[in-house]
């Protein structure tokens, strides 16, 4: 995966605060009246906020705040909207209803509407006008909160503008928020020097962390590995004590931490701070830790892992507050897809990351900008519709004449689809810089590309362009921690051009040097030798590829096209011979006589093996039938639920368990994937998670 690094500053408005009250609390005995006063411990009670603030006095913003602070959502935003209405010309009440829309709705083009509406009913330029006016808390609140909203939705100079703005009227402290606009906009040396210059004038803990997340940012635009992780250790924690568990609590910071492991190729480090940020849920933090951990183990091959974890991002995602959900949801999209479209359920893949392409997404608090996200869906939509299109290639195998013309169009639309995301995501790529960004294993400030996906990229972009893209990579350090990567892109490139020789040696070279740990990546690399090995006439070295990546990565034969050297067998009945002529159809399948056995039986019953040379069983389905009754007779005329023949079923099953991962995942389930409206997702939570001063508390 690619890392998408998340900004430690989304805390929201940069409050002035103001003063509570003080009620002292007089207690004594009635028969001692001699107590000394100045001994009398007073008890002093802050004053309830009210959008930061205590003293705001407005009674319709009092009412608003009170109905937010107790989860009445809906009443919240009742009131805010009955108040534009009766006063659309109050700064107050356009902003309430701003932020009921922000952080209830996650809707921030119309929070971004009413904000100007205040701003426009506040035009001070001074903090004298401010005060004399009257609306110095609106006009402040809204300044603020236009930064923020500007940020997340990818306008960092608009962001940038109205800090100056808050420096300029009221005095604030602002350096430390300009580090992550700044990082957005690529400009690397000028966010440097603004974290620099925090770290030199204060001592404020919360600014000196966003000054040292950017400075670990900046540092890691580099190709080349970071040297130190002294700044990236230090946005965790000042003392650099990363075992302290008070910090499991900052999933953005464990995220983090786990990113820079990633991008230094420490694996068990990365997945050791992710399990730390899986602890606790928090649904104000915009990083699901979930996500991360169903990426790493899915690339490991780790696939109970994976969905397990999948099954746990949802959870997660489901207790999100609504403004992270709209940031994140693209990211929700995209694993979920990379996870079905192994899966077999490349259909839901289509879907996922259509969806991902077609909703506009909130990340201006991850340094991935939102081309590279629409990238990333163009290009694992091109993948999971290609896959789909195999898929459906191996059912038309079953299917009869007039069906299979049918069924033509079907693929021949799902072509067009492919080839229409693959021009998008290739326009979206068409950046030397970009392109040589996403050839650094892990890079951590771009969107996350599986590393088993990215060769995708080869036959988009061309060969040509993409090998000289890759020897300037390396030669600027993309791959000085591994060679195997490079290798491995090599391989891809030679497999496009059809060099089966150069596919040999690159292929060799890339299982010698790819960690372990890249399970799916040398499944890929395997396949493309298997492939290559077989038709320079080694056989028996292309069938261990071949054994080696169908073990690894079921998917990868379907996912690339393949078809598998077998040789068929039968037990010579009917439903045998009549499943053997669908299996010899299949695109999967190519009959040699040297390739794997693939053996047909229906005793005791109907039943399809693949196995190795030797006997050993590497996929192995059989089809329930109906009753006790096993003769061939009764198997002949039996059909399935679905009204497919006996024959048709068992293939169609057979594909599906050898070429899937096996989980039976529910179509309601994988509808949910698709998420729901945020705005009802946070009416409905009825059991709101603790906060971390309640995890704390304990």
């Amino acid at each position: 995966m690619k890392a998408i690094f998340r900004c430690l500053y989304l805390a929201g408005i940069y409050f002035l605060g103001s003063a509570g009250g003080i009620f002292p609390t007089l207690g004594y005995a009635q028969d001692d009246l001699s107590v000394d006063l100045n001994e009398i411990e007073i008890a002093q009670h802050q004053l309830p906020r009210c959008f930061g603030f205590t003293d705001i006095s407005e009674l319709q913003a009092l009412g608003v705040c009170d109905a937010l602070n107790l989860g009445k959502n809906v009443k919240a935003r009742e009131l805010s909207e009955q108040w534009v209405r009766q006063e659309p010309h109050s700064p107050a009440a356009q902003y309430a209803l701003a932020e009921v829309l922000l952080t209830v709705e996650g809707n921030m083009p119309r929070a971004l509407f009413h904000l100007n509406q205040a701003e426009d009913l506040t035009p001070f330029n001074t903090l004298e006008e401010a005060v004399e006016s009257g609306m110095v808390q609106w006009h402040y609140l809204t300044i603020s909160q236009l930064s923020h909203v500007h940020q997340l939705m990818g306008d960092q100079i608009k962001s940038l503008e109205y800090l100056d703005r808050l420096e300029a009227i009221y005095g604030q402290e602002v350096e430390s928020f300009r580090g992550w606009p700044l990082i957005k906009m690529k400009q690397y040396e000028a966010a440097k020097t603004s974290a620099r210059h925090v770290l030199e004038t204060t001592q404020d803990e919360s600014a000196r962390s966003r000054a040292w997340n950017t400075l670990c940012a900046a540092e890691l635009a580099s190709l080349a590995p970071i040297e130190s992780t002294s700044a990236c250790d230090r946005a965790i924690s000042e003392d650099e004590d990363l075992a302290n568990p008070a910090n499991d609590y900052d999933t953005v910071y464990l995220t983090n931490a786990s990113e820079v492991a990633l991008s230094l190729l420490q694996f068990d480090v990365a997945e050791s701070f992710l399990d730390r940020a899986t602890r606790y849920l928090n649904p104000d933090s915009v990083a699901d830790p979930w996500i991360y951990k169903l990426y790493l183990a899915l690339n490991q091959g780790r696939f109970d892992e994976a969905k397990n974890s999948l099954d746990r991002m949802m959870v997660w995602c489901q207790q999100q507050q609504p403004l992270v959900s709209v940031m994140n949801r693209a990211e929700h999209f995209l694993v979920s897809a990379s996870f079905l479209m192994v899966a077999g359920y490349a259909e839901d893949a289509v879907k996922l990351t259509l969806t991902a392409m077609n909703q506009p997404d909130r990340n201006g608090s991850y340094s991935a900008d939102d081309e590279q996200k629409d990238a990333f869906a163009a290009l694992l939509n091109m993948a999971a519709t290609r896959t789909e299109l195999e898929i459906q290639n191996e059912l038309r195998a079953t299917m009869g004449t007039l069906t299979s013309w049918q069924h033509r169009w079907h693929i021949a639309a799902l072509g067009l689809q492919a080839w229409r995301s693959e021009r998008k995501a290739a326009s979206l790529f068409a950046n030397f810089e970009v392109l040589q960004s996403r050839l650094r294993p892990y890079a951590p400030l771009d969107v996350h590309i599986p590393e088993w996906i990215e060769p995708e990229l080869i036959k988009m972009m061309g060969t040509g362009v993409v090998s000289e893209v890759l020897e300037q990579a390396r030669s600027n350090g993309a791959f000085q921690l591994n060679e195997g990567y490079y290798h491995a892109y090599h391989t891809e490139v030679a497999a496009v051009d059809g060099n089966d020789l150069q596919v040999v040696a690159s292929g060799q070279a890339a299982l010698s040097n790819l960690p372990a740990a890249e399970v799916m990546l040398r499944a890929r690399v395997a396949a493309q030798l298997g492939k290559a090995l077989w038709s320079v006439g080694e056989t028996t070295q292309a069938m261990t590829m071949y054994q080696l990546a169908l073990t690894q990565d079921p998917s990868i034969v379907r996912r690339l096209g393949l078809s598998l050297p077998v040789v068929v067998t039968t037990d010579n009945t009917v439903l045998a011979m009549n499943t053997a002529s669908y299996l010899e159809k299949s695109p999967r399948f190519s009959s040699q006589s040297n390739g794997f056995l693939l053996e047909v039986r229906t005793n005791p019953g109907p039943s399809i093996c693949l196995r190795t040379i030797n006997g050993a069983a590497l996929s192995c389905y059989t089809l329930g039938t109906a009753g006790n009754d096993n003769s061939e007779e009764t198997l002949e005329i039996n059909e399935t639920a679905d009204g497919l023949s006996l024959a048709q079923s068992l293939v169609n099953g057979f594909h599906t368990n050898t070429f899937g991962l096996g989980y039976d995942i529910s179509k309601a389930q994988r509808s949910a994937l698709l998420g729901s409206s945020v705005y009802l997702n946070a009416q409905s939570n009825a059991n709101p998670l603790r906060s971390k001063e309640a995890f704390l508390a304990q």
